[in-house]
């Protein structure tokens, strides 16, 4: 989502919130109306905006990647305030460290489901493809989003935050378009029946009630998400027309704020005219906001004209200097990788402490309480021991730190942060073993395990690098495979352009039975000289000879790769008489048929093709020369390369990329 959407729903949330709460005081209403109504207003529909880009072809607009980013960070802001609200209403108290602890919690639970759920879905899922059809991938996916409401109401959050985790984590996996497909049906439905129910809750008489407020919360939703999203998008450093059209699409209110305004209503903390009216205004919102995002474009235009010359400079100047401004020093980037991991490994150690103390060891207790807790405490640090190393041990490898560390002036910081890690694992170990022994069994046990750490470092690196690598892979998994299918689509593409004119690369198995050509050597065998065809490989077995010479000899089972037009392909296969199919991907023999330019500054040029010695160079043969509009093909080995000539060339792909077959 980046930084720039971070900044700009940021300070929507803080803006709207704002107005939202002046508007609410402004209108006469109680201090916990107000509150709820400044939280309505911070969010907008994602669902009604992306039906509304997808009507509108706005998808690849350069703004919708911005307003995308923008509604992400808008539903984690939501259902951080249904945490805080809900603890609120009904404590109706504003208690600082209460709203820390709930903050903290939130933070560590949507981590543990996060690293967890990337860790542990991804797999699952790849492991069972085979058996996941359509109806029950759609199960799966749909029973995966009830157990994590389970989840997260058990720990005290709404249903809400769970379904939104674990469409999250759905959506890292390689199978989240086939979910999507599978579960838009289920997803219209429920919308439907939302919106439904939504509307058969509006009483007209209340709405008739309150007209004017309605009509004033509207305009302020317009307005005030226009100048406020806007301004956060140009701060951040977009264009002022990529800001202005961001901000006038994101100009209504949706599901989360009738979630938001359900909760107050449910504990009676607000009006009961509050709900219609943030409904009406929901209406209203929905309806005018596909006007304004089309009209968003015009407006600018006509803004941007009205302004004097000099403004419409300094303003494509401070966009262009606020995109530039994102570099980042190699301190800052160590420390901020620093903060990262520490967190990071502390939640996951944590994690593992409460749950094995609050689960594994009352059930081993249970069966005998001595050698329950010294299992359940051994079962655990075996557990934690990657993850321990990780924290205490482990030191970044990226080129920011070694830069910084080559400096004496970082050197006693970092020795600081080191030493930092070091207390902050043994706190952990010290918090487990507390919780079962006592405190001074609990000091000796945790200078044991760190020495435990040192001496067996090797393996429990071995440990992590496995366990991160899967976490890594399962997280870019989708990037990797779309990669492999850019890559292959791009090979299909030179495999269907690979001849020089209408030449292609096929192969031929040689028939044991073909005694005619068997222990022959291809200078004998003149298939070059008297059908027009090329041998680019000859495979045998697991060994492949690259570009074989005039006295290689054929032998039964070897693969011919030869590079030939259609016409002759027939007469070679009329020769052999056996099967030959085309080859559909020349990478796995690490052939590959190019091209490259002669001009003046190539090594090669008034060279004969025997005087460059490719053969031997890079294994290559020399098929085709343009030269002057005329198409050689086959051309002999004492014919000079000539500047202006396009030379094909197949060879070994790795040693075709070698410079000097391009310039000096």
């Amino acid at each position: 989502m980046g930084g720039s959407a971070s900044v700009t729903a940021g300070f929507e949330a803080v803006g709207m919130g704002i107005i939202g709460f002046t508007v609410g005081k402004l209108l006469g209403w109680p201090v916990m109306d107000s509150i709820f109504l400044g939280a309505c207003l911070t969010i907008s529909s994602s669902t009604v905006i992306i039906k509304t880009f997808d009507d509108l072809n706005l998808m690849h607009r350069n703004f919708a990647g911005l307003v995308f980013g923008v509604l992400v960070v808008e539903d984690i802001i939501a259902v951080t305030l249904l945490v805080l609200l809900g603890s609120f209403v009904v404590t109706q108290e504003i208690d600082g460290m209460q709203i820390f602890y709930t903050i903290l919690k939130l933070v560590f639970f949507i981590m543990i489901w996060f690293l967890s759920g990337i860790l542990l879905i991804p797999s699952l899922l790849k492991k069972s493809k085979k058996f996941l059809t359509d109806e029950l991938l759609l199960i799966v996916a749909i029973a995966m989003c009830f157990i994590m409401v389970i989840f997260s109401t058990k720990v005290g959050f709404s249903a809400a935050l769970g379904a939104f985790v674990m469409g999250s984590l759905l959506s890292e996996t390689t199978k989240a378009e086939r979910i999507i497909h599978l579960v838009r049906p289920v997803r219209d439905l429920f919308g439907a029946i939302f919106f439904v129910s939504m509307g058969m809750l509006i009483e007209l008489h209340v709405i008739s009630q309150y007209i004017w407020p309605i009509l004033i919360i509207s305009t302020t939703v317009i307005i005030g998400k226009t100048l406020v999203i806007g301004t956060g998008a140009y701060i951040s450093g977009n264009s002022l027309k990529t800001s202005l059209q961001t901000g006038m699409s994101l100009t209504l209110i949706g599901e989360f704020s009738f979630i938001i305004i359900a909760l107050g209503a449910k504990h009676k903390a607000i009006g009961e005219h509050l709900y219609p009216i943030i409904i009406a205004v929901s209406a209203i919102t929905i309806f005018i906001s596909p006007s304004l995002t089309l009209f968003s474009t015009k407006l600018y235009n006509w803004l941007y004209h009205q302004f004097p010359l000099r403004w419409q400079e300094r303003i494509n100047r401070y966009s262009a200097e606020a995109s530039s401004l994102r570099t980042v020093s190699d301190w800052r980037s160590v420390l901020r990788t620093y903060i990262i991991n520490c967190s990071v490994y502390s939640v996951i150690l944590l994690a593992l402490v409460i749950g094995t103390t609050s689960f594994l060891f009352p059930w081993l207790a249970s069966i005998n309480f001595e050698i329950g807790r010294i299992t359940s405490v051994i079962l655990t640090l075996l557990i934690m021991s990657p993850f321990l190393w990780a924290l205490v041990l482990r030191n970044q490898n990226s080129q920011s730190y070694r830069n910084i560390y080559a400096q004496n002036k970082f050197k006693g910081p970092i020795w600081m942060m080191r030493l930092i890690k070091v207390l902050l694992g043994v706190f952990i170990i010290i918090f487990l073993l507390r919780r079962v022994f006592s405190l001074q069994v609990a000091l000796y046990a945790a200078l044991a395990i760190l020495v435990f750490l040192i001496v067996f470092r090797h393996w429990l690196q071995k440990l992590y690098d496995h366990i991160e690598e899967r976490f890594i892979t399962n997280l870019h998994n989708r990037e990797i495979e779309a990669q492999n299918a850019l890559d292959y689509a791009e090979a299909q593409k030179r495999n269907a352009q690979l001849g020089p004119w209408d030449a292609h690369m096929t192969t031929f198995d040689v028939p044991s039975e073909a005694s005619h050509i068997i222990g022959k050597t291809l200078n004998e065998l003149q298939w070059r000289e008297r059908i027009g065809i090329n041998i680019a490989l000859v495979k045998r077995g697991q060994i492949s000879i690259v570009n074989p010479d005039r006295d290689e000899k054929i032998y039964p089972s070897d693969k011919l790769f030869i590079i030939c037009t259609d016409t002759q392909e027939k007469r070679m296969s009329a020769i052999l008489r056996e099967d030959k199919r085309s080859l559909k991907n020349t990478e796995e023999v690490e052939m590959k048929l190019d091209k490259f330019f002669v001009d003046d500054n190539c090594l090669l040029i008034n060279k004969s093709i025997r005087e460059a010695d490719l053969r031997n160079r890079i294994h290559g043969l020399v098929v085709g020369i343009e030269r002057n509009g005329e198409r050689i093909l086959n051309p002999e080995s004492d014919m000079q390369l000539l500047e202006g000539d396009i030379v094909w060339i197949v060879g070994d792909k790795k040693l075709l990329k070698e410079p000097f077959l391009r310039q000096n």
